[in-house]
This record gives C-alpha cells, structure tokens and sequence, in this order.
C-alpha cells in the first residue's frame, strides 16, 4: 500500500506550496504597501536596488512574473552601483521565479550566475558583510539543489546541498539548518536509502526539539513513514504516536491528516482494517477541512483498498471512482493509473468481466501516459544537466577572464602611477622583483602540480600489481576449488575489477566507494581462504558522505594482514577496519588478530619482500607524495598489539588530511 506515498509525495509538496501561499497573500501586501513607501523617501540607488529585491521576494509565491519584474530592475541598479551583494541577490530571485513557473533551465542559469557573484565577493568582501554573502550563496546552492531534486537528478542534488550544509553550520543558521536536513533526508528516502534518510531526519528532530519548533511533529511523521517504508511496523506506531502527541501540543490540521493517513497505512499493513478505516476516515475529514484534493483522493484510494480486503466490494468501488474524479480533475498521471487498474480488480472480484477490461484498457493507456511523461522527462533531465553543466563552466570562464582584465587594468594603473612618482632607475629596479616574483610563483606552481602527477602515476601502479595479485590468487583457488565456487568467486572478481578500473581514472573518491571496494575484496578473499577469518568495516557516524580519500590506498595493508598477519595455526582470524576523524584528520586503522609482524617476518621472509616492495613501498610513497601537497598532514604507523608481554596482532593507523568532493 505505501507505494501511493511515493506516487503522491511530489505533488501533494507543490500542493502545500500553493496552499502556504494563499494564506499569506494579506501579510505580503501588507509588507508591499509597506515596502513602496520606503521607496518613494529612497534616493539612493544602492537602497532602491535592495527594496526592489525585497519586493521581488514578497511577490514570488503570489505573482511570480512581478517577482521577475522587480528583481531585473535591482540587477540593473546593482549593476550600476556594483553592489554585488544585490547582484547575487538578483540572480536568485529571477531563479525561484523560474523555478516556481516551471522553466527549471532559467532557473538553474540564474542559480548558477548568483553561486559565481557570491563565491567572488567572498574573496573580497569586508568582515561586516560576510555572514550576507555566506547567506547568499548558501541560498544559491540550497536553489541548485532544489531544481535538480525536483528533475530526479539525486546525486547532483545532494551535492549542492551538503555545499549549502557546511555553510549554514559554520554561520550557525538553525533555521536553514532544518530545511537542509530534512532535504538531504527526503532525497535519501527517495532513493529508497533508509538508514542515511533516518540519519538526517533524526539531525533535524534533535534540532528541532533544541529550539522547541513547532513543527516537530511533521519530522516525527516523517520518520514514522520511514520506519512503515522499511516494515518496522513497531518502531513506526511508537513514532506515529509521539507525532500525535506533539500534534496535539501544537495543532497542525495538514499535519494531522498526514499522520491518519500514515496510520491508516499501518494497520493496513498490520491487518487491523478496523482501525485503519477509523484513521482513514479522520484523514479524509481533515483533507476536506482544508479542501485539499491531493489529500482527499490518495486518501480515497486508501479507503477503497481497505473495502477490497473487507470484501465490500461496492463501498471499495465508490471510494475508488471519488478518487479517480479527483486524479483526472488535478491532471495526476501516476494516480489515474493506479485508480484505473484498482477499479479494473474491484469489477473482476463483481464478475463484471467487461467493465474490469474497460478499466483494464483505460489503465493501460495511462500507464503508457505515464511511460511516455517519464521518458519525456528523462530526455529533460539529461538536456537540463548538460546544459547546467555547460553554462556553468562557461560562466565561470566569462568570470575568470573579466577578473583577469580587470586585475590587468588595476595592475597596468598601478604601474603608471608608480612610474610618474619614482625614478627611472627605482621602476626598472620594481619591474625586476615583480618578474622574479611571478617566476618563482609559477615555479612553486608547477612544482605543486608534479606532485599531483607523481601522486598520480603511484598511483596507478597499484593497478596492475593489484590484478596480478588477484589473478594470482583465482588461479589458486580454481586449483583448490570447485567449478561452482570457482565461478562465484570469478563473478566476485569480476565486480571489484569493475570498480577498481573505474576508480582508476580518479585521484581521489567518496569515502562510501573506497568502503564498498574493500568490502567486495573482502568477501572475494574469504573464499579464497574458505572463510578463515571474518571482518569488520566501521565508519563514525559524523563522517559525511562527500569525505574523499585516494582509491586503493588501504588495500594493500589488508591484503598483509590476511596473507602475513593472520595466524597460521588459528583456525579463523578476525580483521577490522574503521575509519574516525580526530582533530581535521580522517583517522583509517586496520587490526588482526595475527601472530605480529616480527614473527610474520621469521615465517615469510622470503614471500614477504617482494609483495613488500611492490605494494606497501608503493603506499608510503603514495601517502608521502599526498603529504608534501597537503601540508604534511600524513601519517603511517604500523605496530604490534602487546597485551601483558602477549602478542595479540598487528595494527595499521594510517593518517590523511580531512578532503570533500567539492573542494578537490
């Protein structure tokens, strides 16, 4: 039954859009008239341009072509003032006016254009103004993140997001902190990624109950659906039922409706149809208080569907035809499908066969609607993402090349003036350290970038000693093995080879990725040795998912514990792998239980020199090679666990500097 939520969600949020707006239409034109007679008293160009911005805010939920209007007008202003503050300012009112019209192309150009204004004025902007421009260009990439949520384009989304996260963390901004959060977890649930979805609601739950909002509950509901959505029907009621309790200490009619809904769901779900009829019913009551027509339609199509179950077939089909009124009515292609395919089922359990085909066609038709929207929208996307993508690097360059000519034009005046105050002999003397000066710039530049390719090249090294290495070991195993264990171990390879030669072209990847490549290698070398040690992947819960370390870096240290560390005479071993940040270091340890590295030594002498010298001397140069680019914030040690005199294994602490995707 939850799959109507997902159907539902994304209308019934611009349905709330709409419904926010109509209620605050008065105090806006309150603020307008207000705003209006400022401006008559304004003769200041600078002031005018930030009232018309205001303005072009107020009027964006009401009349989004006046929004337009308004903000093109401060542009102009702040264009001629170079107040780039109102500039960005600007942008990103023309971009939620877009957005709020349906041209997310527009929009995403204007987001852009504001993202580049505020990003530069950062670098030059006085101490009293940073927390606007921070502000600002939060907002900008919060509207990125918007539009490519709205077009699906999750991965682009939570990108900007997090970029949006970080800056309202820094500036403290609790309130933009909520939204942000619970953004972040929409997009997880979305994806179907329940864990990280929990994660980021529960952020924004604990915040919430820090600055006692008013609108807890909603986020309590949230969770609850999450919780439904992953079956966890007793954790859902306990969080229904705390959503309830706040509902009745701040009163939120949409809210509760939601939460019927969602109950209705859950005894659906639990076979107590009773009750779900009795949620149901104060759902649909509350809907039609607020004449919501979304609400009241998915909650019709709940109703029919429990009718269905009781076997009162009738009732299930009134409910379902109200619902299907409702769908046509509001242009929903996904819910007319799933009303007419509902209504095709209730006719066949009538043993009325030819209005169940009638409904059976009409629900193949929308379903073919649907097919062909998505694909349209698809065909939308990718044009929006390449577009993005293409005007966003133009746009920069364009920016990149007006700084430059303006720096040249600011230096070239410079010189003149100098030239008119010294002496010949003082300026020729000045343009001599000005030309070593940018010589040894460009010297220390190119020496950082071959520090880069070096990092590089070790880098991939790793590559082929790595598939020798794992050729090596299918060629034991289809030895030792049989066809069947050979060929699951073959498809196992096949899969960390995929990820490997993709994370190949990468200098650095999301910390999930490196998580994932060593869980696959893992697993492959636990049949290899016929599951004789177990293993552990930890990650700190306030490590965030755009953290990037260098792929293949750890590998080769777990590859040792396994073939040197583990104790031969045990009969399983156990290998742990974490990762912590402590003081802005990511912090990756590696454990076995093994029998130590002095004594692996004595043992493997002759096996471990020359794995030693293609694969771990290969890493420290790696990490030394990463620390002359990052400040020397590396580390590598490697020492035996001693327990009382006991050795107890072996331990690798490897120490990088906190990277994230978006300042690489």
């Amino acid at each position: 039954m939850l799959f109507l939520f997902t159907i539902m969600i994304k209308y019934f949020l611009t349905y709330l859009m709409l419904l926010s707006a109509s209620l605050s239409v008065f105090s806006q034109n309150t603020k307008i008239d207000s705003l209006n007679k400022v401006f008559k008293n304004t003769d200041s160009d600078i002031r005018k341009a930030e009232i018309f911005n205001l303005m072009a805010d107020e009027y964006k939920s009401i009349e989004p072509n006046k929004t337009i209007f308004y903000a093109k007008k401060a542009l102009e202003l702040a264009k001629k003032t170079e107040h780039f503050i109102e500039q960005g300012t600007s942008y990103n009112n023309l971009g939620n006016a877009n957005i709020i019209i349906g041209n997310y192309t527009e929009a995403l150009d204007y987001f852009t254009k504001a993202q580049i204004v505020f990003e530069k004025e950062l670098t030059v902007v006085s101490q009293s103004n940073v927390k606007n421009v921070k502000d600002g260009l939060a907002r900008a990439y919060g509207s990125i993140a918007y539009v490519f949520m709205e077009q699906s384009s999750y991965d682009k989304a939570l990108q900007f997001n997090f970029k949006a996260l970080r800056i309202y963390e820094e500036t403290q901004n609790s309130i933009k902190l909520l939204r942000i959060y619970n953004n972040i977890g929409v997009i997880y649930k979305s994806q179907n990624n329940f864990a990280k979805a929990l994660i980021y609601y529960e952020k924004c739950l604990f915040l919430q109950e820090k600055l006692k909002d008013s609108n807890i509950g909603t986020t309590i509901n949230n969770i609850g659906l999450v919780y439904l959505m992953k079956k966890e029907y007793s954790m859902a009621f306990e969080y229904f039922k705390k959503a309830n309790f706040y509902f009745d200490k701040f009163p939120n009619l949409l809210g509760e409706a939601d939460l019927n809904y969602n109950f209705g769901n859950y005894f659906i779900e639990t076979k107590k149809l009773d009750k779900a009829s009795e949620n149901i019913n104060k759902s649909l009551t509350g809907y039609t208080k607020l004449n919501n027509k979304f609400g009241i339609a998915k909650t019709y199509a709940l109703q029919g569907i429990v009718y269905s179950m009781q076997g009162n077939y009738n009732d299930a089909l009134t409910s379902t035809e109200k619902g299907l009124k409702i769908a046509r009515e509001l242009k929903i292609l996904d819910q007319v499908q799933s009303f007419e395919k509902n209504i095709s089922e209730i006719y066949e359990k009538l043993n009325q066969p030819d209005l169940a085909l009638k409904h059976f066609k009409l629900y193949s038709e929308a379903k073919d609607s649907v097919t062909n929207a998505e694909t349209i929208k698809n065909s939308i996307r990718a044009e929006l993402n390449f577009d993005f993508e293409r005007k966003e690097l133009l746009t920069k360059k364009e920016q990149e090349k007006k700084e430059l000519i303006y720096q040249e034009q600011k230096k070239t005046s410079l010189i003149k003036l100098t030239l008119s105050i010294l002496l010949t002999l003082f300026a020729s003397g000045m343009s001599f350290l000005i030309y070593n000066r940018n010589q040894l710039k460009k010297r220390l530049t190119l020496e950082k970038e071959l520090a880069v390719y070096e990092q590089k090249a070790l880098h991939l090294q790793m590559n082929p000693h790595f598939i020798f290495n794992c050729l090596g070991s299918i060629s034991s195993f289809i030895v030792q093995n049989s066809s069947d264990a050979a060929i699951k171990y073959l498809a196992k390879f096949s899969k960390l080879m995929r990820l490997t030669l993709e994370y190949s072209k990468e200098t650095f990847i999301p910390i999930d990725k490196e998580i994932e490549s060593l869980q696959n290698y893992l697993e492959l070398e636990q049949l290899r040795f016929n599951n004789k040690f177990s293993f552990t992947i930890t990650k700190a819960s306030d490590i965030e998912d755009d953290l990037v370390l260098p792929p293949l870096l750890l590998q080769p240290f777990i590859e040792n514990a396994i073939i040197h560390g583990l104790n031969p005479d045990a009969k399983t071993g156990t290998i742990a792998v974490s990762f912590t940040i402590v003081e802005e270091s990511l912090i990756c340890e590696i454990t076995d239980d093994g029998i130590g590295i002095n004594k692996s030594k004595e043992l493997k002498k002759s096996l471990v020199k020359m794995h030693k010298s293609m694969a771990l001397d290969i890493t420290r140069k790696r990490l030394e090679m990463l620390g002359n680019t990052k400040s020397n914030n590396t580390d590598l040690q490697i020492e035996e666990i001693n327990e009382n005199g006991i050795i107890k294994g072996t331990k690798v602490t490897v120490k990088l500097p906190l990277q994230y995707q978006d300042k690489l």
